[in-house]
Formats: C-alpha cells, structure tokens, sequence
C-alpha cells in the first residue's frame, strides 16, 4: 500500500511514519512517498478552494505518485487534486476538522476522509484557562511593563486590582470537547460558569458543574467570557458590537477558539473606553494581523499567534489518531470519524 506521508513543522513525517507502521503492523507492505510542508513557520492560508492549507496543488499531486492513502494535517487536497489521483482512497486528516480537504470533491472521487476530532482538547482547554488567568490578574501585561522598566505598584491599588476565578461568572461560547474541559477546570477553581450553545445536553452541562443559558443571558451576567464555538456560517461573528455592549463594564473577552467567531472592530475602542477591561486572542481575522493593527495600541491586550494546541501531545495524539485509521483502512475494518460518510473507501 502506497502511503503520502505529508507531514509540517508539527505533526512531522517521522512521526506519521512511525505512528503508521506502528498501527498497521503488518498487515499491509507500506510504500511510503513524502511531501514536507512549511506550516507553521510559513503561515496557512487559503489555496484554490481550501482554507487553511500549507503547500501547494502542484507539490501534492507530484507527492501522490500514485499513493492509495494519505495522512497529513495541511496539505490543501483540491478538486485538482483529486481529479490527479485517481488511486486514492482515503484522506486521513490529523485536525479536528478536515477544512484544508474539499470534502464533495473527495466525495464524487470515492476518496474517504477523516479527520481528528479531540487531538488537541487538553491542550487548548488549558490554554484557554490561562488566557483568561492572565487577563484577569494582569499577568502578561505586568510582565511586560516590567521587563521594559516599569514598576506598575498601581496594579495592587483597590480600583486596579485583577479579579480570582473563585466566586466569578464565566460565560463560555460553545461546549464541545474543549468548552467542557474548560468547564469542569473552571469549575474546580470556584468559578460559576454559564454555557450558551444550542446544541448542548442540558443533564451533561450540569453534570459539568455548569449552567446552559441562551447567549444573551450569558454575555449579560459574565465577567469574563471564553469563546470555544466552531465557525461556521451561523457562528461567523458570533460576537459582534450589539452583543459586546450587553457585557458588564470592564468585563475580559477570551477568544482562542477561530478568528472568524468575533468582530474585531468593536475591541478597540472599548478596551480605549473601558468598557472592556481586557481581551486575550489567540486567534484572529487576519492572520498574522496587520502592521497597522489597531489592537496593538489598545489597553490591556494579551495576544499569542495561535499557539492554543500547540503541546508536543497534540501532535503525537494527532499522528495515532490518523495512523488508526489507516489500520482499520488495511485491515477493512470501518473507519471511525468520516467526514464525509457518502464516500467509500473500498
């Protein structure tokens, strides 16, 4: 079985190897051909009809020379592509959702395509916590002022000083695998965490500790708010101006979740106004944001270049997830997370 191997500066080729042998083990002979991307020292982006892809369509269908199988977090597998291999059968995608795949192209090709779901959850739950640590108690923001030469004793004053989880309202925007590691985290801190996600089970929110409300609600009653919702076209600038003006003043605004989940015009000037009291993004609209961004000479701003799942046992969990299906592949078994269960890998 021929195997494109096409791994980055994360999830790397000696990875996916070892985690394929290692899953396959025997039952199938492994002709593996590879393609190194440059993710994420280069920056994704979209290539022909794909998001967030690293590569080209030229070195991908040069790569696939004829590969039954292929495993990779970024390379952009297109409509070109797919009409350029017509022995592939399986697309085995180690994130936790396939967006660098046109997944009706694969599916008129007959090419199944599975993705990660979970390889990164503890990783950017934790991430999240911090984020929202760090702005609450100022953490990155007196650092900062500290390595450049000021003693910010202001911070301990009554009217500047941060705010403890213990006994805080946190709102978080959405409740899949990471919204519910962030819950239960939170939860054990002290704070009273409120969820707005209209596809959450009530009885699972409150076995978490929490309690399910509608945004509105959510936003109006939280002091710091976290956002964990996928994009999609309904969640696509979720948060807007109208819905950061139901905020109480001075609240903190967490996104590590997807850019595309937040309005990034209104920030700003509310972080100017104090109507915000802080926001922590690790993800933004345009990535990475411009020279002239306006964030960048707003108040208390903590800003991180979409490191949130990035653990060494993301990529390793990454790299067994896709190896396992490339087993069940082999072996004929069903495969377990399909994007797009019309396609037939046989």
């Amino acid at each position: 079985m021929r195997i494109l191997s096409a791994g980055d500066e994360f999830v790397g080729n000696d990875l996916l190897r070892a985690a394929v042998r290692a899953e396959v083990n025997g039952s199938a002979d492994l002709d593996f051909r590879e393609l190194s991307l440059p993710w994420p020292i280069e920056p994704f982006g979209p290539v022909a009809e794909v998001d967030e892809a690293s590569g080209t369509e030229e070195q991908v269908i040069e790569a696939l020379d004829g590969a039954e199988v292929a495993v990779t977090q970024m390379a952009p597998f297109t409509r070109k592509v797919f009409a350029s291999a017509p022995g592939l059968k399986l697309v085995s995608v180690c994130r936790g959702g396939p967006v660098n795949v046109d997944l009706a192209a694969a599916t008129e090709a007959g090419v199944a395509v599975t993705f990660a779901p979970g390889r990164n959850a503890a990783a950017a739950a934790e991430f999240a916590v911090g984020l929202l640590l760090a702005a609450l108690r100022r953490i990155s923001t007196s650092s900062a002022e500290l390595l450049s030469g000021t003693w910010r004793g202001d911070y301990y004053a009554y009217a500047n000083a941060g705010v403890e989880l213990d006994g805080t309202t946190v709102g978080l925007v959405g409740y899949g695998a990471i919204g519910a590691r962030v819950a239960r985290v939170l939860v054990a801190f002290g704070a009273r965490v409120l969820v707005a996600d209209p596809y959450a089970d009530r009885d699972a929110v409150a076995a978490d500790g929490a309690e399910l409300v509608d945004l509105d609600d959510l936003l109006r009653r939280s002091t710091a708010v976290s956002l964990h919702a996928r994009l999609t076209a309904e969640t696509r600038k979720l948060i807007d101006a109208d819905k950061l003006a139901l905020l109480p003043p001075g609240a903190v605004l967490v996104n590590s979740a997807r850019g595309g989940l937040l309005d990034y015009a209104p920030l700003a000037p509310a972080l100017h106004s104090g109507r915000l009291g802080a926001v922590a993004l690790d993800v933004y609209d345009v990535e990475p944001p411009p020279a002239d961004w306006p964030l960048r000479d707003a108040p208390n701003v903590i800003a991180t270049p979409h490191l949130a799942g990035a653990s060494k046992q993301t990529a390793d969990r990454a790299a067994r997830i896709v190896a396992a299906e490339v087993g069940r592949y082999a072996r004929g078994e069903a495969l377990a997370n399909v994007a797009n269960p019309d396609a037939s890998a046989r």
